[in-house]
């Protein structure tokens, strides 16, 4: 089998995206063969092993046909046809975006079946129910990494959408795990401080401003807190500003994007999600599977993992999220992690995840 996986991009931005489509290419049968283009970036910022990398460097006025290159569509149509491999079967496509170039290009070649990812909430055009709607079953596969985005997509596109949760080995993920010393020396935390830990982009969504504030108010009550935000993005300048304004230099610390993240979370007591909006949201996966208990938004798909063992707030809310890390820091954080653990159920998680991806990959006509 030969599988050429598309991807929007490169870099940090996208690492959740390229942990998904690892993970379902670590499952493609043996001996396949894997290709993977990035449609902007460089392979250099892809961090993960996603096979031969094709770089194509095009901007995105060119990606999604505005102005002039609208006219040029049909042209790009041949560059990318011409360029594919002769013998690939399976096209894996990242999202929404990557859909719209690369299945135009498929209208003629009916020995290749696609396999569209979708990552999270995206805005549709009219034109898009067109597209998805050329290609049967037989040719197109949607897939959604959590219930919660494949009812929505379902609903918004009118075709089925299969669920595909993304979720991580559990023995491969628990080995790379640094021990909570470890993991505290290595971002130069003292030992016994309590620690409350997020990890993500630094951008709107993921709610940091809210996490700032939130964390500012429980000082009163739990001063040798501290926060640790991993993850970085064009909100970094606005969340060093708010650090400086709530005078919490000394408490809160942006190490950047770190490779190393998926192995630090045993430096953290608790993780904090305050995201507004999340396809699946795969730091919750890696916390819990590590041990650590999790505070998270109030969002249906945070609901689907943890059920009521989730510890939720409203989103944006400063004083519910203040008061729900207040509550936290005084409850047993290892029950708390048993639960969630339980009820996210890594090790079946895994199993479903593996038969669902086999299946997807080696379906035929």
């Amino acid at each position: 089998m030969s599988i050429l996986n598309v991807m929007w991009a490169g870099g940090s931005a996208f690492a959740s995206v390229h942990k998904v489509h690892q993970q379902i290419l670590g499952l493609a049968e043996p001996g396949a063969s894997v290709n993977t283009w990035l449609l902007q970036g460089n392979a250099a910022g892809c961090k993960t092993k996603v096979g031969q990398v094709r770089e194509w460097h095009l901007s995105s006025a060119r990606l999604k046909g505005r102005h002039l290159w609208k006219l040029l569509a049909p042209w790009m149509c041949a560059r990318f046809r011409q360029a594919l491999p002769d013998d690939v079967e399976v096209l894996l496509l990242d999202g929404l975006g990557a859909a719209r170039v690369l299945l135009p290009v498929l209208k003629s070649l009916p020995g290749i079946r696609a396999v569209v990812v979708f990552h999270g909430s995206t805005r549709l055009r009219r034109a898009d129910y067109k597209l998805f709607n050329r290609f049967p079953s037989s040719r197109l596969t949607l897939v959604a990494v959590s219930q919660t985005l494949a009812r929505s997509v379902e609903h918004d596109l009118q075709v089925p959408v299969t669920v595909l949760r993304s979720a991580f080995n559990p023995v491969a993920f628990g080995t790379a795990l640094l021990s909570r010393e470890q993991a505290r020396s290595w971002l130069g935390l003292p030992l016994a401080t309590p620690v409350l830990g997020a990890v993500g982009r630094l951008v709107s969504g993921k709610g940091f401003l809210c996490l700032l504030d939130a964390f500012a108010a429980t000082l009163v009550d739990q001063p040798d807190l501290r926060l640790v935000i991993v993850g970085e993005g064009p909100e970094r300048a606005v969340l060093e500003a708010r650090i400086e304004h709530l005078g919490l230099s000394d408490k809160v610390s942006i190490p950047g994007h770190l490779h190393e993240a998926a192995t630090l979370y045993r430096a953290f007591d608790w993780v904090a999600i305050p995201s507004s909006d999340e396809g699946l949201g795969l730091i919750l996966q890696e916390a819990v599977m590590a041990g650590v208990p999790v505070l998270v938004s109030e969002l249906a798909v945070f609901r689907e993992q943890l059920a009521d063992t989730g510890w939720y707030a409203p989103i944006g809310d400063v004083g519910a999220w203040s008061q729900t890390i207040n509550r936290a820091l005084g409850a047993s954080a290892e029950r708390i992690a048993a639960a969630q653990f339980r009820a996210l159920a890594p090790d079946q998680a895994w199993k479903d995840f593996s038969e669902a991806t086999q299946a997807l990959l080696s379906r035929r006509q």
